[in-house]
Order: structure tokens, then sequence, then C-alpha cells
């Protein structure tokens, strides 16, 4: 299969604006991602997608490949699905890759990948088993029931599902609770139906982009990883990670 994988990247951050360019061991945090997604075996190619010159220009530097999009994408589906439609390949998927975990493993994107081994999956995504209590009630750690099949059930920001246990301890230890990981893969064929899609109800309600593909029927299927991943959300963040890899990472 065929897949191209597309690095969002904006400049404009709340939180951290220019986060893209933020220096991690001696690299941006934009070319760390690329060179980890290079690393991934079943991608063809890979793409940064970006509507700001500073990260365009700064992509070309380092031989990185760049496609300049629209300013006003509310997503980056919607930015993934303009470098798609511009791209003279043809392309069977589309792996949208963080551009805020510089050390992704690029294990995880061929385990979504082959996720597409099912005829009938149409979105995948991976989700991690939670060991850790204090994750159910982080707002920040969206969470997922899932089918035996692995399909996606639900989508939340609070702990689910309910288990009677009093002691949040308790309900982890029946390792039924899985958090999302943000990285997603679409059907070529897919991506420009999703991207046409407008906002729904439960994904305003719980600002999760993912719930407006279920609500609207299609079927996102998911895989478990095993690795931990690591985003900057702050500059805070970056000395974190600094001091668990290495300049030789």
């Amino acid at each position: 299969m065929k897949t191209l994988g597309i690095i969002p990247a904006r400049y404009a951050s709340t939180r951290f604006p220019g986060k893209p360019l933020a220096v991690i061991n001696g690299k941006s945090m934009i070319e760390r991602v690329y060179e980890q997604a290079l690393k991934a075996e079943l991608l063809y190619d890979v793409i940064v997608a970006t509507d700001d010159d500073r990260i365009f220009d700064h992509v070309k530097t380092f031989g990185g490949k760049v496609t300049m999009t629209a300013s006003n994408h509310l997503s980056g589906t919607d930015r993934c699905a303009e470098v798609l439609n511009k791209s003279s390949e043809h392309y069977e998927l589309v792996i949208n890759i963080q551009g805020d975990e510089p050390y992704i493993h690029p294990g995880q994107i061929d385990l979504l990948i082959n996720c597409f081994k099912h005829a009938d999956a149409q979105i995948a995504t991976l989700v991690r088993q939670i060991t850790d209590a204090a994750d159910l009630d982080n707002v920040n750690l969206p969470k997922v029931v899932r089918q035996l099949s692995g399909y996606a059930l639900y989508f939340s920001r609070s702990p689910i599902p309910y288990c009677n246990e009093k002691e949040r301890a308790a309900w982890v230890n029946k390792g039924a609770f899985f958090k999302h990981i943000g990285i997603y893969g679409f059907r070529s064929s897919i991506l420009p139906l999703l991207a046409k899609l407008p906002p729904a109800n439960l994904e305003m309600a719980e600002s999760l982009e993912q719930l407006r593909w279920l609500e609207n029927g299609f079927r996102i299927i998911t895989a478990v990883s095993d690795h931990e991943n690591l985003a900057v959300d702050t500059p805070g963040d970056i000395v974190l990670l600094e001091q668990r890899f290495g300049l030789n990472t």
C-alpha cells in the first residue's frame, strides 16, 4: 500500500508560538519528527504541511519536503487533505503524523499502516493501555473504549468505561482502560470526505475531532502500542525531553 506521511506544522500556537522551530538537543522539533518518520519502513514518502514561510524555509534547509497550505484550516486533517489533493502521486493511504512528538517511534507509524490490512478499515489510530490511575482524570489525555474487533466505540476526556470500584487504582488494574495516541491513518478515498464534514455535536461537546467521524458513521480501527508518546505542549516540556534523550539521539 503506497503510503504518504504528512506532518502538519503551524507556527501559531496559544501556549507555544513557533513550536515546530523550537530546538531540542541541537535540532528543531520539526526536523526531529521528520527524521523519525523517515525511519518508518512502510512509508513511501514524508511531507511537512505548513502555512508559514519560516517553517517552509527551515524544512528546505535540512533537505525535507514541504508543501505550503492554506492558513484557514481548522485541523491537521484538513491540511492533510489539501496536500493529498495537490499531489501528483497516487497514494492508497495517508498518515497524519503529529508535529509535536520529536521522538515518535517509527514502529508506531508502521503499526498504524498495518491496520489497513483489514479491507474494511477506513480510518486508523493508536491507543495505549492506561497503567497510571492519575491518567484517568487527566482531561488532556482522551480515553477510548473499543469493540473486541479493535474498532473504536467512543472517545472521551472523561474516564470511560465507568467502573463500580471506588478506588481509581482498582479501575486501572482491570486493564480495560486505554488512552488515545493522536496519530491517524486514512484511506486516500476517505480523507477528502472527512475534510468536508461540518463540526458535529459530540465533537463540540468533547473538543475531539474524531467524534465528528464517528457521529457521521465512519469507522475507526485501533491498534495497541507499547510505546509511550511524549508530546511538547509548552517550553518546559523541551527541558524534560532533553534530559531524557541525549544529544546522540
